[in-house]
């Protein structure tokens, strides 16, 4: 590819990265450096550091994001390692619904959630059932210890990502590698850390700097568990006073850099020289047949982590099917008119209508510029290009919270952007919101591609007479069509189901999406509960159809998606 269609590349993006992500920021954080008399000031971050409460919502963000990581690694990596080595029984049908988790917003499961492990929840109640404790008696589990109760939550939330990234680096690795290895003696664990390891570098990066990022900067899950010792929160907070209080203004401004700066430690070190291989044909390799105890084995550890992170969706579902469920292991009595109800409320077809509209559309655009950052990224040696990929990378290092309020801060009467006002029409501002805050999946995923496909497969064809640009469509993207299906997979999934940019800018009811539309149910009196958990459930039911769907129609098995 040329080195002027790489310098298009990089001025395209800069421009649409410079309107919809830096400007309304600036829009943000400029009223923690400006000071009344329109001066330039540090006086409030200096205050902020100095402010015990704020460094320690900074310290547990990080802390957070370290341990959220941690255990979605633990979780993921044996999972991955296991699908993609080795033969069980059912491993189709498991390998689809380990990406459950993607399908539904915190907020939602925390209806489920509450409702099992709250005060007067199922779990409760089935301690006192067994007379472990007295009747009448309660415990809010999560109150408990509501770090470790965020970050398992997280967890549970977030292990797809490196799940789908780890599969599709493993697949990637070329058999005779690791049999070269065997052959020399270096066999288990020891060629699991030396060979291994390394050569999927790349996608760990990809997918451990996502959720890395993505828990540093959460605003949901602790605040919909009241955990408010995040710097997240704090601006969540912050921000309701966001006519007379700087000090969120400067937090996003720490907590920008805070999350430049790990992103760049952690690309110094586990981003660097990563390993590109030929095609998979010097060996067969592929899965192979275990005997039956093991195979069994493996199926019970996927089926035990599924159960354990869908614990969330059963509360929902539940929750959906009950018509009152209060001190009692199960609800007291089951009935379906909720989902009647939700079907039929003016809120909820035209929502799902709104969310497949905003998410196809931003999908697509995020596609489309991944591909292009990626190649610019990994495959030019034009100057700026690793600025290309920060600011690609940016939109995970602030809080949608912050960029919903910057949107509707620059498209003001008045303002440039005003003819985007969505005072009027929400519709290209959630659609620009949603690819902009999805953009990083899509780039590190066909970043982790590049990195791994081999640069003199396409030397070879432009050798043949095949042009630079043409060699990339017909050699290189067929090749990382796993990564790319990977990364607009995580881009539509979230993207449907966005909450602080459709909470904020979604303010007529003829563009509510899905999640505006649960959140508007849920604070209706009586039955609300039970219709917003009815419209989760269909929520849940088409998105886990679209994931199930791409993974039979690409081969049958999950896998095989991730097979080139």
């Amino acid at each position: 590819m040329s080195k002027s269609f790489a310098r298009i590349v990089f001025a395209l993006t800069a421009i649409f990265f410079a309107a919809f992500f830096i400007w309304p920021i600036i829009q943000i954080l400029k009223g923690g450096f400006i000071d009344a008399d329109g001066n330039f000031t540090v006086a409030y971050l200096a205050s902020l550091l100095g402010n015990p409460l704020y460094l320690g919502g900074l310290k547990n963000s990080f802390l957070l994001a370290c341990a959220t990581t941690s255990l979605t690694l633990i979780i993921a990596l044996p999972l991955a390692f296991i699908s993609d080595r080795f033969i069980f029984p059912g491993k189709g049908l498991l390998g689809s619904v380990i990406l459950v988790p993607m399908i539904l917003p915190p907020f939602v499961g925390a209806i489920g959630i509450k409702q099992i492990f709250g005060q007067y929840g199922a779990v409760n109640s089935f301690i006192i059932e067994l007379g472990l404790r007295p009747e009448g008696w309660t415990f809010d589990w999560f109150a408990a210890n509501q770090f470790w109760g965020v970050a398992v939550i997280q967890a549970l939330s977030l292990y797809p990502i490196i799940y789908l990234n780890a599969v599709a680096a493993l697949a990637n690795i070329d058999p005779a590698m690791e049999e070269a290895a065997e052959n020399l003696g270096c066999t288990g664990f020891r060629r699991f850390f030396k060979i291994t390891m390394p050569l999927i570098k790349p996608g760990l990066f990809a997918g451990g700097t996502i959720v890395f990022i993505w828990s540093f900067t959460e605003l949901g899950t602790p605040l919909v568990f009241d955990y408010a010792k995040v710097t997240s929160v704090q601006i969540f907070y912050g921000l309701k006073d966001i006519g007379g209080n700087p000090f969120p203004y400067a937090l996003v401004a720490v907590m920008l850099f805070s999350s430049i700066s790990l992103y760049a430690i952690g690309k110094g070190i586990f981003g660097r020289n990563a390993h590109a291989m030929m095609a998979k044909a010097t060996s067969t390799g592929g899965p192979r047949n275990l005997p039956r105890w093991q195979s069994l084995l493996c199926s019970a550890m996927f089926t035990g982590v599924t159960l354990i992170a869908v614990l969330p969706h059963i509360g929902v579902v539940l929750v959906s099917l009950s018509k009152d469920w209060y001190g009692t292991i199960l609800p007291q009595s089951f009935t379906l008119e909720n989902f009647d109800i939700a079907l039929s409320h003016d809120l909820a077809v035209p929502s799902i209508a709104n969310s497949l509209k905003f998410a196809s559309i931003s999908t697509i655009i995020d596609i489309i510029l991944g591909i292009a950052i990626a190649y610019v990224v990994v495959r030019t040696k034009i100057r700026g290009r690793q600025v290309l990929d920060f600011l690609a990378m940016l939109p995970l290092a602030v809080p949608g919270l912050v960029l919903a309020f910057g949107y509707l801060a620059m498209s003001q009467e008045g303002k440039f952007f005003d003819f985007i006002n969505p005072v009027n029409d929400p519709t290209v501002l959630l659609i620009i919101a949603y690819s902009v805050r999805r953009l990083p999946y899509v780039v590190r995923s066909a970043t982790a591609g590049f990195q791994q496909t081999s640069e003199t497969l396409e030397e070879a064809a432009q050798n043949l007479g095949c042009p630079p640009l043409k060699a990339t469509f017909k050699i290189t993207l067929p090749l990382i069509t796993a990564n790319l299906i990977a990364g607009g997979l995580l881009a539509f999934a979230f993207a449907m189901l966005e909450v602080s940019d459709s909470l904020i800018l979604a303010q007529k009811q003829a563009f509510y999406p899905i999640t505006k539309a649960i959140l508007e149910l849920f604070q209706l009196l009586g039955d609300g509960k039970y219709i917003a958990s009815a419209l989760g459930v269909w929520a849940m039911v088409f998105l886990g159809i679209t994931i199930v769907s791409m993974s039979l129609l690409l081969g049958k098995k999950l896998g095989t998606i991730f097979r080139f």
